[in-house]
């Protein structure tokens, strides 16, 4: 299971109806913070949610927007007890720019772990996640991001009495790992009784960014596919492009290009100038009808296909 949170969903400043951009992922009792903008302690304070257990933060690129909150959120975390490290990924530089936002958060109680993105995509495994980054088109160096939840195939009974595995192994292989029969010296593996990994939980984030085929090959198949909507006036396109957004059009096209379309879109990270996103939602769903426009604290609880 993934619980995903739309914290906040405003670009540029925050407003009295509506915080920055962020969004928080949870599964197995960890926690996920994609980009901390001003504001970002008390939408997760609306949503009842704690900053206990984040283990991992995200950022898509260094704009105050998207990490002007880290400081304050990094001494709620601290207040709150938290003692494990907090891993935290974003594009290269990360580990300066978090040093120098230290400044007014020095004495923090959890170490923090770095790993700063310079490739193309990049991916990593950490806790039940499986995390890919990837490139976006944006005025300064930006990253999007894919959070996987892997689910492990189906265990085959038959296939482990066929094997002569006795059954008190099956539950460690059940887990992936590697036994020992201690009577006969036998070692069992979990792909002698695994069938292939099945389709997992997938949420795809990403803002401040034109449209790019990294975001498209990203889109694909996933279960919420999250992307900024920063104009919807037709009118704002040359604005869209001077600026290195996208529009909510773009957006939606990009959601309807992806080789397995996803389930669902959210749009998010809307101009301060942008009152009612609602108002545009006909026209985006005559090309992506799966299509929302997100607002803060909007959640969702995503669970395996059933078999």
């Amino acid at each position: 299971m993934l619980d995903v949170c739309l914290l906040g969903t405003g670009g540029m400043t925050p407003m009295p109806h509506r915080w920055l951009t962020s969004l928080m992922l949870r599964s197995e009792g960890s926690n996920i913070l994609i980009d901390c903008g001003e504001g970002t302690q008390i939408a997760l304070k609306e949503v009842g949610w704690s900053p206990k257990a984040i283990d991992i933060m995200c950022f898509t690129h260094y704009h105050a927007d998207h990490i002007s909150g880290l400081p304050g959120m990094l001494l709620n975390m601290t207040n709150s007890d938290r003692t494990e490290p907090v891993v935290m990924i974003g594009p290269k530089g990360l580990f300066n720019i978090v040093k120098s936002l230290r400044c007014i958060a020095p004495e923090l109680s959890f170490e923090m772990r770095f790993i700063e993105l310079d490739q193309n995509t990049e991916e990593y495994k950490l806790g039940p996640y499986v995390i890919k980054a990837f490139k976006v088109k944006h005025a300064i160096q930006c990253y999007g991001y894919s959070v996987t939840v892997p689910r492990k195939g189906k265990f085959d009974p038959e296939a482990a009495k066929a094997a002569g595995i006795p059954m008190n192994c099956w539950g460690l292989l059940q887990k992936g790992e590697i036994v020992k029969d201690e009577r006969s010296g036998s070692i069992y593996r979990p792909e002698m009784v695994m069938g292939p990994e099945r389709r997992g939980i997938k949420v795809t984030y990403t803002t401040d960014t034109r449209p790019c085929d990294n975001i498209v090959n990203a889109a694909s198949d996933t279960d919420i596919f999250i992307c900024e909507g920063m104009y919807g006036d037709p009118d704002c396109a040359d604005k869209a492009r001077s600026y290195k957004h996208c529009t909510m059009q773009e957006a939606v096209h990009m959601a309807a290009e992806a080789k397995v379309s996803p389930r669902q879109m959210w749009l998010t990270h809307y101009s301060p100038s942008m009152i009612n996103p609602k108002q545009y939602l006909d026209e985006l769903k005559k090309v992506f009808p799966a299509v929302k426009c997100g607002k803060d604290g909007m959640t969702a609880e995503l669970n395996y296909d059933e078999d």
